[in-house]
């Protein structure tokens, strides 16, 4: 059986090394698609799906998101929107592995999501020279994420969440609440998904 490559491994979860070349010509592909992206105008809405499709995101076709420029991404392919997504200006997406965004999402600004972690070993994480790891986001439909909010790898968000600005979301949240703090914490239960 053939070695995986440093991108199966990523796209598996494993850990990987982000600096060979198929990775490095992958990011350097999604910059220049994200620069072209960040020059252009609400006048150019069609020009601006071309270019998430260009970075391979992939979103509802008939209500596309509308993400503010500066937008920011590592690769895109990893990047998944339902319908009526929206992202205010500079938001961040390191798409390592999967980010799944569901529909009717509101991202306020600077919000983060971070797929990548790194050995806690420094040894084993060895700088430039050491690997990295994915874990999965998924943010369910109908959330709120305030501004500068930051979602790490692993954490799945359930519909109808509302995250506090600034909040740091480590863990798990459960659908029909509000979180903040750092790290977030369970603020409020909601009633329910309305009718």
């Amino acid at each position: 059986m053939a070695e995986k490559t440093e991108k199966q491994k990523m796209l598996a979860g494993e850990l990987y090394w982000s600096f060979g070349p198929e990775l490095t010509a992958e990011r350097k592909a999604a910059r220049k698609a994200v620069r072209a992206y960040n020059t252009t105008t609400e006048e150019e809405p069609e020009k601006r799906l071309q270019l998430l499709r260009e970075l391979g995101i992939k979103f509802d076709k008939s209500s596309p998101p509308f993400i503010e420029p500066p937008f920011n991404c590592d690769y895109g392919y990893n990047i998944t929107m339902g319908a009526q997504v929206y992202m205010n200006f500079n938001c961040c997406i390191l798409d390592v592995c999967p980010v799944k965004i569901g529909s009717r999402v509101l991202f306020g600004p600077n919000v983060q999501l971070y797929p990548p972690g790194h050995p806690t070993d420094p040894l084993v994480r060895n700088g430039l020279e050491g690997p990295e790891f994915g874990r999965p986001i998924t943010i369910g439909d109908d959330c709120w994420i305030g501004g500068n909010a930051i979602i790490l790898g692993g954490v799945a968000i359930g519909d109808g969440v509302t995250v506090g600005a600034g909040a740091v979301v480590t863990r798990d949240v459960e659908p029909w609440t509000v979180v903040g703090g750092n790290p977030a914490r369970v603020i409020k239960h909601l009633a329910g998904k309305a009718a």
